[in-house]
């Protein structure tokens, strides 16, 4: 009766051992600094839409390799952004 109970007891402590041991590995992987997914070099720190942006930090953030379509696509939006500030820095009181 004792063996079974020891035995029981080493079962139940090495269970426990282990699952402590496997949930630490993820928590020790979350103190590891990642790579950043975007560059951090040479991007505007400009918001898109923010009152700071302007057409040319606009346009600096279109990807060099977007198609043409793709480019063309963000051109325009760029350049309605840059009139639709105009048309609001325009208002007087603002």
């Amino acid at each position: 009766m004792d063996t079974i109970r020891l035995i029981r007891h080493l079962v139940v402590v090495a269970s426990l051992t282990l699952i402590a041991g496997v949930a630490i590995g993820p928590a020790q992987a979350a103190d590891k600094h990642m790579k950043a997914a975007a560059p951090e070099s040479g991007l505007s720190i400009t918001a898109s839409g923010a009152v700071e942006d302007n057409l040319k930090t606009c346009m600096g953030r279109i990807p060099k390799n977007a198609s043409v379509g793709q480019r063309m696509m963000a051109e325009q939006g760029c350049e309605r952004d840059q009139e639709t500030r105009k048309s609001l820095d325009a208002v007087p009181g603002r």
